[in-house]
């Protein structure tokens, strides 16, 4: 048995009786022009696309990436961090 057609005429799987396209367009509808435009944006980035549509990285997890994992974990239970707030100083940046 098939979806019922919906007021929008937007067939597919609900969530709580909506579908999804329904939901994204109510949504939409609740937007002020400016974070459409912010949207549009995220949307049309060309790097964000670019990683959109990359291939699934499919190398192994080497021991080299096993013994880094390891050092990081090491480093962080150790307390040798460093925060955002301390970067974001230290390159003078936002």
């Amino acid at each position: 048995m098939s979806p019922e057609p919906t007021p929008t005429g937007v067939r597919g799987a609900t969530l709580g009786g909506v579908t999804a396209k329904e939901k994204l367009l109510e949504r939409v509808g609740q937007l002020s022009e400016a974070e459409a435009e912010a949207t549009l944006r995220i949307f049309d980035d060309p790097v964000l696309k670019a990683f959109r549509e990359a291939p699934e990285d499919d190398e192994p997890f080497t021991e080299a990436d096993e013994a880094a994992v390891a050092e990081a974990d090491a480093d962080f239970a150790a307390g040798r961090v460093v925060s955002h707030e301390e970067i974001k100083r230290e390159f003078d940046i936002g």
